[in-house]
């Protein structure tokens, strides 16, 4: 197995860690839990930069590196949920929105068809990345001491929120164009 495969299966690992670490109430826990969705996201821009300047991209990384995104970014958004950081119906359209999309690469698959990720479909990762570490900061920062709070507790609640109504609003316009332009894999006419 090559090293972007490698780096890949990693997060699928580093996603479970996170929960678990997530979910723990031990001194540090958020701030160990912010550190490993960091790594989980480095290894997503490793995998893929290594992949194609080696140029080893495999039918496996395909299918599993945009999987291992949607496990871990819908993992965290879904254990904000249990927390009490995130409504479940702003849950609910991002993990809609992932698995339609991975029907429909799967579906497009079926048909020997490959469908690559499109420039909004990437806004729509770095938005739900910056939500999701805006969270994991915001529940951190209270371990940090006394110069975090002075520097996170005025602004950071509100960009928190922010980035969350920005990446629910990114997530539902990329995959209803997202839709809309491979409808033909789904329905004769569009």
């Amino acid at each position: 197995m090559n090293l972007p495969n490698k780096l890949t299966l990693s997060r699928f690992i580093i996603t479970g860690l996170l929960l678990i670490v997530f979910s723990g109430n031990w001194p540090g826990h958020n701030t160990l839990a912010l550190v490993l969705f960091i790594i989980a996201s480095i290894t997503d821009y490793l995998d893929g930069a290594i992949a194609r300047r080696r140029q080893i991209i495999t039918n496996f990384g395909i299918l599993m590196d945009p999987l291992a995104d949607k496990v871990l970014t819908s993992s965290a958004f879904i254990s904000f949920v249990g927390h009490g950081l995130m409504p479940a119906w702003m849950a609910a359209v991002i993990v809609a929105r992932e698995l339609a999309i991975t029907g429909l690469r799967l579906l497009a698959a079926m048909q020997q068809k490959v469908l690559a990720a499109e420039r909004f479909g990437k806004h729509k990762t770095l938005s739900q990345i910056v939500a999701i570490i805006a969270i994991l900061v915001q529940q951190s920062f209270p371990e940090w001491g006394s110069w975090a709070s002075w520097l996170f507790h005025a602004w950071l609640p509100y960009f928190a929120e922010l980035s969350k109504w920005v990446t629910v609003s990114l997530t539902l316009t990329s995959g209803i164009l997202y839709l809309r332009r491979n409808c033909d894999l789904y329905q004769k006419e569009c």
